[in-house]
């Protein structure tokens, strides 16, 4: 009768211990937040700068949101305009990529001199954040001259400087919004 007894204990304990394990599990599974990015509208609209430009950006993105574990990356290779982006567009696009958030790019180039295709390494990176609702939630600007006094560098360091300080003003925006466990972004 003891062994019957310590047999169904065991089992017991084991049962109890495999559903714990699935219930954290699937809590740490709803807590990952999907955001999707577009590529990023590239102003002046020339061919040659826009996939170095998406390379550079994706690259700091990708950077960032690594060092979040709650976070996953979608990217989509479609180019939204930054200025004119609805809801139902926002809606369709997060529906299909089950995405918690989605993030609209745009990077201004620098125009210096009197050519029309000389450029400064200096950018302007904004971004808007969307919910899957398609409701506008925050949005941010970071201008690589005014807030680094940076003279010297590539563009491609500037877009990856940019990004990160713009993805920073978003999280404070956000943790402006919403109580700070809500917040982690």
């Amino acid at each position: 009768m003891k062994k019957v007894l310590h047999y169904i204990l065991i089992f017991t304990v084991f049962i109890t211990s495999i559903s714990s394990v699935n219930a954290q599990s699937s809590n740490t599974h709803d807590k990952i937040k999907k955001i999707l990015y577009f590529n990023p509208e590239v102003e002046p609209d020339l061919e040659e700068i826009k996939d170095p430009t998406n390379y550079a950006f994706f690259s700091a993105v990708s950077d960032n949101v690594s060092s979040f574990r709650k976070n996953k990356m979608l990217k989509s290779e479609v180019q939204v305009s930054y200025d004119s982006i609805d809801s139902k567009t926002i809606l369709e696009y997060s529906k299909n990529n089950d995405a918690d958030f989605v993030i609209v790019p745009k990077v201004k180039y620098f125009k210096v001199g009197l050519g029309k295709y000389v450029f400064s390494n200096q950018v302007v990176v904004s971004l808007k954040l969307f919910d899957a609702e398609g409701n506008f939630i925050a949005s941010s600007d970071y201008d690589t001259y005014r807030k680094n006094m940076r003279l010297l560098g590539s563009t491609e360091n500037s877009i990856k400087i940019g990004t990160n300080g713009a993805m920073k003003s978003i999280l404070k925006e956000l943790r402006k919004q919403k109580p700070s466990s809500e917040a982690g972004f």
